[in-house]
């Protein structure tokens, strides 16, 4: 017996591209589905409160966190051309990118926490998708008026009116697209330089590239596609019922008291009519985003936004009927049993999650902040000096990943008679990366006989002698024959 909550595929189908099964010969549905664009009706009630608020939140949070200043540059900046990405306080390397894959891998067990808990929240409430798509909805309805209104524009031919509104709407929507492209360049090119820039039309061939990408794309997505990215593109869509039980909190319709469903007046009492408390005003499809109607079922399409709950709590409000017809449950509560919260699925997300989240905390807080690269000379092996001294060369590599500068003390270590014939004192200010010529020299006679040694070269900052870093090498004594 499986647990898993069943979903139903309610996409559009058109009948005259409908292709036969080829096990039972009927109609299997459609290989290519014409779109019906959906006219979407904004409601008000306390999830689109919640959804609003979301939504401002992580957008205010997108367009201005590229102009946070921390000391001499922003706060966030991740800058490829140096490959150092600042976090506040915080610089990581290419080499830190295990942590960053850590990173991705607690967020994947975060969302199937939250999937198995309570469903698609982060589609509904989080997802850039759908923020971006309920702002153009907004500027939709600003500019061409309800959604009747926007059918009927739709409908009439090109006049004077229809050009204005749809030229508003079209201008608005790509001025918010240049807006998101030049935000989220921010985060890679010096915010506060690049606007001046791009006014200026002084933007670099790549800088245009990402600019125009971006602009298209979140204009498309955005705009034109919509629910067509949920359902086709987005692949959480098609794996978020493995995560699901009858436990999961999800949208649903109740269906013992709502049907048979039917119109009737508010003094009507359902029961002698033999209705249930739905009135059929089909206002919960009207204002869904991907078209749906949760009275069909749990469907994959839908992205748990919760606008049905808040149509259908106004459409009980003004019929006197309790609220809760379309509400967030569980597939047990809805069959009459009690919803487990504390279920196998869940505690183990739940302790993986706990365990890699301790896991990264303690190597990030024991990442050292000191990257050491050596690098032998390889067009000389070695060379003996006038003195009959051997000489090796090296070129390191420092990256001070601190914020604050360092002067650093290099030393070697791994056998005696071994001495550096160069500077031995580096001091890189917070974030530089630098490279140094250094010669390492000693006497044959004081070294073993073999062709080579092992060699130690460390490095330790003067004031923190805690951040220190070491590299293995080797020095040459004599030329193989």
């Amino acid at each position: 017996m499986t647990d898993k909550i069943p979903t139903q595929d309610i996409t559009p189908v058109d009948a005259g591209q409908q292709r036969k099964s080829p096990t039972t010969g009927g109609p299997q549905g459609e290989l290519y589905a014409k779109r019906q664009h959906i006219y979407v009706k904004l409601v008000k009630g306390l999830f689109q409160k919640l959804r609003s608020t979301a939504n401002w939140v992580l957008m205010l949070g997108f367009f201005l966190g590229s102009f946070i200043p921390y000391g001499d540059r922003q706060a966030i900046l991740f800058d490829l051309p140096n490959r150092q990405f600042h976090i506040f306080g915080t610089t990581f390397f290419p080499h830190d990118f295990m942590l960053l894959a850590w990173l991705l891998i607690i967020l994947a067990f975060v969302l199937f926490f939250v999937t198995n808990f309570a469903g698609r929240v982060w589609c509904g409430y989080t997802c850039p998708q759908s923020v971006w798509t309920w702002l153009y909805i907004w500027v939709e309805e600003k500019t061409e008026g309800s959604p009747n209104k926007r059918r009927k524009l739709d409908q009439q031919p090109m006049n004077s009116e229809k050009f204005l509104r749809k030229s508003a709407k079209h201008l608005i929507w790509l001025v918010i697209a240049l807006a998101t492209a030049l935000a989220f360049l921010g985060y890679f090119s010096p915010i506060r330089d690049l606007l001046p820039r791009a006014v200026a039309f002084d933007l670099g061939p790549w800088e245009f590239f990402w600019v125009g990408f971006f602009t298209l794309f979140t204009y498309l997505f955005a705009g034109w596609l919509r629910e067509q990215v949920c359902i086709y593109m987005c692949p959480y869509a098609r794996f978020q019922a493995v995560m699901f039980d009858k436990d999961t909190l999800v949208v649903s319709y109740d269906t013992a008291r709502g049907e048979p469903r039917g119109a009737r007046k508010k003094s009507d009492n359902p029961a002698d009519k033999g209705l249930g408390s739905c009135i059929d005003c089909d206002l919960c499809v009207q204002v869904c985003p991907v078209g749906i109607d949760i009275r069909n079922g749990l469907q994959y399409e839908c992205i748990t936004c919760a606008a049905c709950i808040d149509a259908c709590d106004q459409v009980m409000d003004k019929m006197e009927y309790p609220r809760g017809l379309i509400r967030y449950t569980t597939e047990e509560e809805l069959a009459g049993r009690k919803t487990k919260i504390l279920r196998p699925r869940l505690i183990g997300y739940f302790a993986v999650l706990i365990a890699m989240f301790v896991a990264f905390s303690v190597a990030l807080s024991g990442r050292i902040p000191l990257e050491l690269e050596v690098l032998r000379d390889r067009n000389q092996l070695l060379r003996v000096t006038s003195d009959g001294l051997v000489e090796n060369s090296y070129l390191i590599r420092i990256a001070n990943m601190d914020q604050k500068e360092h002067t650093y003390v290099l030393t070697l270590h791994g056998v005696d008679g071994v001495v550096l014939h160069s500077a031995d004192v580096y001091t890189l200010s917070g974030g530089e990366v630098r490279q140094f010529p250094i010669q390492v020299i000693g006497d044959p006679a004081d070294l073993p006989k073999a062709p080579a040694v092992d060699i130690e070269i460390r490095l330790q900052s003067q004031q923190d002698p805690r951040i220190n870093s070491s590299r293995d090498s080797r020095f040459f004594i004599r030329a193989a024959r």
